[in-house]
């Protein structure tokens, strides 16, 4: 019997986002709704499947429990890359890596609906008006406004498109952006400090990694102005948390939007869950009925490849090469 555990489904859809049937007689699928952190915990777990399915990073990978999962044969999972996953620990390990598609704009559309949550003081007023009242908040229009982009990829790219919709002003900066690519975006290039100086929302697209992390610290936060609101949908350790915090609490900046954060799920008495200037959302950037359905969709379509001797979307092909040599 091939075993096959799906971790993390927290709303409970996984057997209902795709046909999970259609594989063959002698799997089983195990769904697990709650997530551990706890390597021990994790291990002990996972330690009898054949096959584990990583929704996005919301559980760590790292060589130390691969090396504790002695039946681990494919990790599959969602999206084409995860940063929470130690792809080069799974190649030594003969454990192949397989991804599906990611999602298409759901993350910019988040990033949107946050943007008009705080400037028009949604959910503030829809608590008001439930509890009687009418009208509390004055919100900030967009037109003519300065829409400050940190980063102009993809999903940066699919921003500059509804920003100017809006008649925005566009201006963008990242380590690499060219002046043909934000111009194509209808955006000007700026310096990083120019950019933080001069938005009145600024928003990050970029992926976390050495030179990312922590890219906003004290001293660019320091330079935004105090009615700007700052919108990260992309990797909470882009900024620094501590930073980020301490300008929230003395006004520094009006107010943030946050789908990600350094820890998640958020624990217990975090300082950001008791924040007025703070929208919060978990992690919600790819959260819909569609990307769920490639998600599981395609994993079931990568498992059914690997058992089939002809696997799909592999991140390690160095490992299927091992198992030809064999």
């Amino acid at each position: 019997m091939i075993r096959i555990a799906l971790l993390d489904d927290y709303q409970g859809v996984a057997l209902q986002s795709a046909d999970w049937r259609s594989l063959p007689g002698g799997t089983a699928v195990e769904v697990f709704h709650d997530h551990l952190a706890e390597e021990d915990l994790l291990a002990d777990r996972l330690k009898e499947f054949d096959v584990v399915m990583a929704l996005r990073e919301r559980t760590a990978y790292p060589r130390s429990l691969l090396e504790r999962l002695p039946n681990l044969k494919l990790l599959a999972t969602a999206g084409m890359r995860n940063a929470a996953i130690d792809v080069e620990a799974a190649t030594d390990l003969g454990i192949l890596v397989c991804g599906t598609s990611g999602s298409s704009r759901t993350t910019m559309e988040l990033t949107w609906g946050l943007i008009f949550a705080l400037t028009r003081h949604i959910p503030e007023e829809h608590h008001e008006t439930r509890a009687g009242a009418w009208q509390r908040t004055v919100g900030i229009g967009l037109e003519g406004k300065t829409l400050g982009l940190i980063g102009l990829g993809n999903i940066g790219g699919q921003m500059s498109e509804v920003g100017r919709a809006f008649r925005m002003r566009l201006i963008a900066w990242s380590q690499n952006l060219t002046e043909q690519r934000a111009s194509e975006c209808g955006a000007e290039l700026v310096s990083k400090d120019d950019l933080l100086s001069q938005a009145d929302i600024v928003t990050i697209h970029l992926r976390l990694s050495d030179r990312t992390r922590g890219l906003l610290g004290s001293r660019e936060l320091a330079l935004m102005k105090s009615s700007a609101i700052l919108i990260n949908t992309s990797r909470g350790p882009i900024v620094d948390e501590a930073a980020l915090i301490s300008s929230l609490s003395s006004g520094a900046i009006a107010g943030a939007g946050l789908d990600v954060f350094d820890r998640e799920p958020l624990p217990e008495g975090h300082p950001l869950l008791g924040m007025d200037n703070v929208l919060l959302t978990p992690h919600l950037g790819y959260v819909t009925h569609e990307t769920y359905a490639t998600f599981y969709g395609q994993t079931i379509e990568n498992i059914q490849g690997f058992l089939d001797g002809m696997p799909q979307r592999v991140l390690n092909p160095e490992v299927l090469e091992h198992l030809r040599q064999i």
